[in-house]
């Protein structure tokens, strides 16, 4: 019943008495609490849920203050129900994660019935009722009943009620379509005694009442709830209720034909097993369209499996028919002619799964930037090492999806990276979506044709208004003008319209997009006198490409001359542009109308998307796009818009470099993270044209990005760039090679770096040049223990500085560890006195913990920490808050606090293991060894030391004197342990202290 792990199965049902099931075993599960907690992580369905919303679930008035305590203990008491399984409850950085497979969960097993249905309903509506009927069997009672008081399961509850009535709807529709009415009678006057005032109930009862032979029984149902709606809401029926009442009466509503009744079938089994994955590969990596496909009630459509009710008309079957071939093929390639709809539908095929991992390449210019894109897919931060291996060791720990989405611009690479992906991972699936086959010989092609168009002559008005082509258009008009249910003219109008543009869903929704200018006739008129839209007849996937490619050009063509030019220079963006920004483009292309006017007629026209969810963000869709460079080259605006765009970035870093070391820097890393797809096109566009005064301003202005934050694709620019022969004379030179050696640092090659900084020191010619130089030759030598050196290095670099930086607390930590307390403090204190940015104060923060720690003042030194890993969180600067939160453990250790630094050593191995950062990594594992000898544990404490004694990656150690002289040695007999087998010795190191303490 439920999927396997490598040791056992496990499920968890909310669909009646909360229920825990291992290994075909129901587990008791006690205390009211730790129910909620694991209700509240089952009904994430597989998204981290973080402490704070466990906390505001459980205490909605106020956390006592052993609150998050008493939390980490239900979990870990939770995790011990799991038995076997337990590794399925993952402990992250933010919070907890219930890894639960698609089948797992039999809210998820009642959805994917519901789906399944819906796509076979119209072609095998006895196999649809089987599905359904397995569905609406899967509700066991009263849901949740004992944890309705806790508010977010008391909504959940609210929503697997609606997702019952849609259950037990669309079994009844399915039931009278296969002529098994009488089977549901009963169910259907239930579902209307349950809500006397629901429409959607009444038109099912009376049509089961019809199908078996209840006509005057149907029709007084009918009465008696025009009547009583009348008399409660003083409100009129839908014209649905008249038709259907004029339908009875003629006798044209009863009994089909009957068809064979299906065996009784087997309770539902679930899907294939899955294994523990360390990133969260959950639902919220999906991304969210942006057009609102979700109405209630689209114009002219109605009942509770109309078209428009959906979010991706007329693809089901589509959709169906990917999830089967992906279960026979590990590659599967969606292809067809641009604005066919190949993004969404692969969306809709991952967004039910829990497993699902999406890549979007159209802002991907570069082959080379394609591991980094798979690892920002995947939440996944390398801070060392190959990032596709990174990628690799998360792939390959059980079942997964991966879609890659508009993978033609990079055909070669695309087919490299897939090729190693599906042979280093066994259990790995890929759909990918790209205008023609990848080229790799398991490569399942699925070509996806247009929407299915009306027949001329198609009639009557409602079978039209089924017709997808039409619904579409029908869909997308309504947010355009308002609904009004179409006369029969109207929709004849639309039959051809959808038909001459051969079904193409972009060029349908375009169209259906300019009805905010022109009227239904006048669009047909000037359809008609524009565009040759039939190609001459031909349905070919190339003379579609050419019919879409029309018809953007015809919508372009409409768009004024200010609008068009914009429109050109906005293509240039490959990942969009905020409103800020595409203002003031528009005022240096000098143009004469509004830019916010012209940007808002350009969202209207349907040329760019809107994303108004927090900073207004305009993007476009790729065909847009690609037409748009295509326009610029045309009109010999290509290099003067590339020259608009690398300005953009430049200006764009220097902004970064001024304002991250302001007091607005969390705003400043929030734009960053946002503008990394651009930039990283920028630096590409820059490296290609040999523009080295860009490039250079770019890496230059990016070094606090270089310095604090794990942006490892970033300081491969930087080193790139030392490494041009060209950069030799330029007048940045030295600023390249400081920040080189900065990067080089963080890499963990201290010899590069030195000789990096020494070269650019030798150039310097400005405070700037030797500031940037200066404090890498600094932490060069605090790595090495070279206190004194470091001392001299970050107070020259301190005279440098522009404005207050980090060189104080170098120097004062390099003080500290060599025993000079009370000057280190003195000195720190001066640091502090003037930083601004929260990073800045962080990383002073962060050094009075560790002088303090050496004074053996753990309380003073823990409040430290706490502060310096709160504002580095606030600030972004990812690498503060892992150098402080190794801090933290050790005080915490120090001061007898053992549970909470167990606790706290789980969550941070889980936290540097899931991002790769083994550097962090080892050092955190040293410290825990120091704790496991304490514990008496030595054996695993000798494996861990030996184990980061031998690793090339770890830092050098710096644990107290009386630490390392504790140790015993750590020799081995044997080979030294893998990393995955260390990284178990220490959990279950963790997990027997925790269980003894």
């Amino acid at each position: 019943m439920a999927a396997e792990d490598a040791l056992g199965t496990v499920a968890v049902e909310v669909l009646g008495p909360l229920r825990l099931v291992v290994d075909g075993a129901v587990v008791d599960v006690r205390g009211p609490k730790r129910r909620a907690v694991l209700a509240l992580l089952a009904l994430a369905e597989g998204r981290i849920v973080t402490v704070d919303r466990l906390l505001d679930a459980l205490w909605p008035a106020e956390p006592p203050e052993s609150g998050r305590q008493a939390m980490h203990t239900h979990v870990f008491r939770l995790r011990g129900h799991f038995g076997v399984a337990a590794a399925r409850l993952q402990t992250r950085q933010e919070g907890y994660r219930l890894d639960l497979g698609a089948g797992d969960l039999d809210v998820t097993r009642a959805r994917s019935l519901l789906a399944a249905a819906r796509a076979h309903r119209q072609l095998d509506p006895v196999r649809a009722l089987t599905m359904l009927r397995d569905a609406a069997a899967l509700w066991r009672g009263p849901m949740l009943a004992d944890l309705t008081d806790i508010g977010p399961i008391a909504t959940a509850v609210e929503e697997y009620a609606r997702l019952h009535r849609d259950v037990t709807d669309a079994l009844v529709a399915c039931a009278i379509d296969a002529g098994q009415a009488d089977d549901v009678l009963a169910l259907a006057s239930a579902s209307l005694a349950a809500d006397p005032l629901r429409e959607p109930a009444v038109l099912l009862l009376m049509r089961a009442l019809a199908a078996t032979a209840q006509a005057r029984e149907a029709l007084r149902i009918g009465r008696e709830y025009r009547h009583r709606l009348a008399e409660e809401t003083g409100l009129d029926p839908s014209a649905a209720l008249g038709e259907l009442e004029r339908a009875i009466a003629a006798g044209t509503a009863g009994p089909p034909p009957p068809l064979p009744r299906p065996a009784p079938s087997p309770a539902p089994e679930r899907p294939a097993p899955r294994t523990d994955a360390t990133a969260e590969l959950g639902r919220d990596a999906l991304p969210q369209e942006r057009s609102h496909r979700g109405r209630e009630e689209p114009v002219a459509t109605t009942g509770p499996d109309s078209p428009g009710r959906h979010g991706l008309i007329g693809r089901e079957a589509q959709v169906a028919a990917l999830h089967r071939l992906l279960a026979e093929h590990r590659l599967v390639t969606l292809v067809g002619p641009g604005g066919v709809g190949k993004s969404r539908v692969a969306l809709e095929v991952a967004r039910p799964s829990t497993v699902a991992t999406v890549l979007l390449l159209a802002p991907v210019t570069d082959p080379s930037a394609i591991p980094h894109a798979v690892a920002a897919a995947l939440n996944l931060t390398v801070v060392h090492g190959d990032v596709l291996a990174a990628c690799i060791a998360v792939f390959g720990e059980g079942p997964g999806l991966l879609v890659i989405d508009n993978c033609e611009h990079l055909l070669d690479a695309i087919r490299d990276t897939v090729d190693v992906l599906l042979a280093a991972c066994p259990e790995l699936t890929v759909l990918a979506t790209s205008r023609e086959r990848i080229g790799l010989a398991t490569e399942y092609v699925y070509r996806l044709a247009p929407l299915p168009l009306p027949a001329p002559g198609t009639g009557p008005e409602a079978s039209l208004q089924q017709i997808p082509s039409v619904a579409l258009f029908l869909d997308r008009a309504t947010r355009v003008r308002g609904g009004h249910p179409p006369t029969p003219a109207e929709l004849s109008l639309i039959s051809d319209i959808v038909r001459r543009l051969d079904g193409m869903p972009l060029a349908i929704e375009l169209a259906a997009g300019r009805l905010s200018s022109f009227s239904l006739v006048d669009l047909h008129r000037r359809l008609d006198r524009s565009l040759d839209l039939l190609g001459g007849g031909r349905t070919s996937g190339e003379a579609r490409h050419r019919t879409l490619r029309r018809t953007v050009e015809w919508s372009y063509e409409l768009l004024t001359d200010d609008e068009r030019r914009l429109f050109r220079h906005l293509s240039a963006f490959a990942d969009g542009i905020d409103l800020d920004d595409a203002e003031r483009l528009a005022g240096d292309l000098g143009l004469g109308s509004d830019p916010g006017s012209i940007l808002a007629h350009l969202v209207d026209a349907s040329m760019i998307d809107a994303d108004l969810m927090g900073r207004s963000r305009y993007r476009m869709l790729e065909t847009l796009r690609a037409f748009g460079l295509d326009r610029l080259a045309a009109t010999g605006e290509d290099v003067a818009a590339t020259g608009h765009f690398l300005r953009w970035a430049v200006d764009l870093t220097a902004w970064l470099a001024a304002t991250l070391n302001s007091e607005q820097e969390p705003e400043a890393d929030s734009v960053l993270r946002r503008e990394l797809p651009n930039l990283r096109a920028a630096w590409r566009v820059a490296r290609g044209r040999e523009n080295l005064d860009d490039a250079t301003s770019m890496v230059v202005g990016l070094f606090d990005a270089i310095a604090y934050r794990d942006l490892l694709e970033i300081r491969g620019w930087a080193e790139e760039l030392a490494d041009d022969p060209a950069l030799i004379g330029h007048q940045r030179a030295a600023s390249v090679l400081g920040t080189a050696a900065e990067a080089a640092y963080h890499r963990g090659d201290l010899v590069r770096a030195e000789l990096l900084a020494h070269m650019g020191l030798d150039r310097a010619t400005t405070d700037a040049d030797s500031w940037l130089c200066l404090s890498a030759l600094s932490v060069v030598a605090l790595a090495r223990g070279l206190f004194a050196e470091a001392v001299e290095r970050s107070l020259a670099a301190a005279q440098r500085a522009a404005g207050s930086r980090e060189n104080l607390g170098i120097a004062a930590l390099s003080m500290a560890y060599a025993g000079d307390l009370e000057p280190a403090r003195t000195l720190n204190d001066r640091g502090l006195a003037s930083a601004v940015s929260a990073t800045m104060i962080s990383w002073g923060v962060y050094v009075a913990g560790e002088i303090e720690t050496l004074a053996g003042r753990t309380d003073l030194a823990e409040e430290q920490y706490v502060r310096a890993i709160e504002l580095g969180r606030a600030s972004g600067a990812t690498f503060l808050v892992a150098v402080a939160t190794v801090g933290l453990l050790s005080v915490r250790v120090s001061a007898g606090r053992i549970r909470e630094a167990l606790t706290g050593y789980c969550d941070a191995i889980d936290y540097f293991a899931g991002t790769g950062n083994w550097t962090h990594l080892w050092a955190t594992l040293r410290n825990l060894a120091d704790l496991l000898r304490r514990l008496g544990h030595d054996e695993p404490a000798r494996l861990l030391d030996a184990a980061a004694d031998h690793a090339p990656d770890a830092p050098a150690d710096n644990r107290s004197r009386t630490a390392q002289s504790s140790n015993p040695g750590t020799d081995l007999t044997g080979p030294i342990p893998g990393r995955a087998q260390i990284l178990e010795t220490a959990r279950r190191a963790i997990d027997r202290n925790l269980d003894r303490a």
